[in-house]
């Protein structure tokens, strides 16, 4: 998947008047399989991160970029071609902080789709959204980064102490709807489509009565899942 990530990125490239600005860097957050070799042989910048948190992974590679304005994004999503072109070109306006281009799935089932639309609303009210998440770079150093104590919602986590920064600059969050990244629906091929609906409620029941157990659900579901 990284290999698809990495081609869309070059075809993303293109589309700016100097593609070599957009530096590639690949967050190597421990992994056991190519995933070095893959990103060197497409030319991507390899940064080893030891800790075993995507947190920590962002947090690793932003550490090591040169850029003013920082974008982030999966390793299992394909980006749009307009990516880089429509985030330079929102950036260059004040009022803008940051925000994401969302995101379309690459299958889509009764059980994918009920599972997406209930993450609308709360898109739709917040103005979060997944994909290429990005910013400056001065504003991530200014709310610290991603939350590397979270072992997952480290993205909306981070949306949301940028939020509360663009409030006080009087600067918002935008979603760039027409920009969309693809993303992997390798959960559900793994645990099935409708997992989200099977599994939610034992989650929230653990969370209540061992709110460690969640901890050790997220390390299996993100982390410890081959």
């Amino acid at each position: 998947m990284l290999s698809r990530l990495l081609m869309s990125i070059g075809i993303a490239r293109s589309f700016i008047g100097a593609p070599a600005s957009i530096e590639v860097i690949v967050a190597d957050n421990s992994s056991t399989d190519d995933t070095a070799a893959i990103a060197a042989a497409h030319g991507a910048r390899v940064v080893p991160v030891e800790k075993r948190c995507i947190a920590a992974a962002r947090n690793g590679g932003a550490a090591f970029a040169k850029g003013e304005i920082l974008a982030f994004v999966d390793a299992d999503m394909v980006v749009n071609a307009q990516s880089f072109a429509s985030i330079v070109e929102c950036m260059l306006d004040s009022r803008v902080l940051g925000g994401a281009t969302g995101v379309r799935l690459d299958r889509l089932s009764p059980g994918i789709a009920l599972t997406f639309g209930m993450m609308l609303p709360m898109i739709w009210l917040t103005g979060f959204d997944t994909g290429v998440v990005f910013c400056r770079r001065s504003d991530f150093v200014h709310i610290g980064g991603y939350d590397e104590t979270r072992l997952f919602a480290e993205d909306v986590d981070f949306l949301w102490r940028l939020t509360r920064l663009g409030k006080l600059r009087g600067a918002k969050l935008i979603r760039l709807r027409h920009a969309k990244a693809i993303a992997s629906t390798r959960k559900f091929d793994r645990y099935g489509d409708w997992h989200y609906f099977t599994q939610m409620p034992s989650l929230a029941w653990r969370a209540w009565r061992s709110p460690g157990s969640v901890s050790d659900w997220a390390r299996r579901y993100w982390y410890e899942d081959r």
